[in-house]
């Protein structure tokens, strides 16, 4: 958006709350023009509408909203067929915070820096959109969460069972099975009576039962992901990307019409290296921002491409570029990098993978 175009525009603020949400509208210059606190229910946002047309006068009104899927989605959902909609971060409205001379928070504070942010960095935010594209990534993204969650659950339960099972077997409990956490062992686990402290005994019970539940709690989970994946996105023809990273993807990119290049797709997963120069000296180091999440799935997909059960292509490119002179961490960067574009082509474009 030019700076011709930013004056003919209003910049509306929102600061979202479980009951109430604070509005603050300014000009493209930075005047305050209203604000407004509303509940969260229908006739609260015609009345936040009401207050904007009645304020826009000859301004096109552009709103960013802090949150579009907590406590922000049933207003982000109303005003998404009124007015141009962005998801502003609020880490960007709290940097700014930060930078100021005396340090303030208010609800009215926060929505004036939601639209402060969208007059500095509007053509840097990513639009809200509601699609059917959009809403199967948005319920990926819960089915992922959830996963996650009940997998870190069952890694702790795990390993206070394993002290239980030595406590009540000694070492003896390794003789049993190979696998002490397998289906066959967890079932055994729950109906064993051995001879030992009654306490111990139902402790260790009730957690091996625990784990069962996760245990089909994690197949449904996963199932839902299969019914939602399929018919609809060809990323599980990428080579290392099963069923739990691809949900992961999808998820997190949301509807890709969002970026409009390889090259956005990969600052938005913190994928692309900074530039740190000065004077004569130019350098690029890896980037700490972005979607962590995501970019935890683009390294665990380019590490699946240089394994024993990966492509050839993919480590041989691994290769040349430790042939170039850098270290196995950048040439695993330069990797990443490639998985990007190649997956924002198969989401863009609804291709299968090609390794040829």
């Amino acid at each position: 958006m030019t700076t011709q175009q930013k004056q003919s525009c209003m910049f509306v603020g929102i600061d979202v709350h479980k009951d109430t949400h604070t509005a603050v509208g300014i000009s493209p210059y930075g005047e305050k023009l209203f604000e407004i606190t509303v509940g969260n229910y229908q006739n609260d946002f015609e009345t936040l509408d009401l207050k904007v047309k009645e304020h826009r006068g000859v301004l096109s009104p552009y709103i960013g909203l802090e949150d579009v899927r907590g406590y922000g989605e049933r207003l982000a959902g109303y005003l998404y067929e009124k007015y141009p909609l962005y998801h502003v971060p609020s880490i960007l409205v709290d940097r700014a915070r930060q930078n100021a001379t005396h340090p303030e928070k208010s609800d009215s504070l926060d929505a004036l820096g939601v639209a402060k942010v969208m007059i500095q960095s509007i053509d840097t935010l990513l639009p809200y959109t509601i699609s059917q594209e959009s809403e199967k990534a948005k319920q990926l993204k819960e089915i992922s969460i959830d996963r996650e969650d009940l997998v870190l659950e069952r890694t702790r339960l795990k390993n206070q069972v394993y002290t239980l099972l030595y406590r009540i077997y000694n070492t003896k409990y390794e003789q049993k099975f190979k696998d002490p956490f397998s289906l066959k062992a967890l079932r055994f686990w729950r109906n064993a009576k051995p001879k030992c402290d009654p306490f111990l005994l139902k402790t260790m019970k009730r957690k091996v039962r625990r784990l069962l539940d996760i245990h089909t709690e994690v197949s449904e989970l996963e199932k839902d992901m299969e019914k939602l994946l399929e018919n609809n996105y060809t990323i599980q023809t990428a080579s290392g990307c099963g069923v739990v990273l691809a949900s992961t993807i999808v998820g997190e990119i949301g509807d890709i019409s969002r970026f409009t290049s390889p090259g956005a797709l990969s600052k938005y997963a913190g994928c692309s290296p900074r530039e740190r120069s000065s004077g004569k000296k130019t350098r690029h180091v890896k980037s700490r921002s972005g979607n962590r999440r995501l970019n935890c799935a683009f390294h665990r997909m380019a590490l699946a491409q240089i394994s024993r059960m990966g492509n050839d292509r993919a480590r041989a490119y691994f290769k040349r570029k430790i042939s170039e002179g850098k270290s196995k961490s950048q040439a695993l960067v330069c990797l990443r990098r490639q998985m990007v574009n190649i997956i924002w082509m198969m989401l863009k474009h609804k291709t299968i993978y090609r390794n040829a």
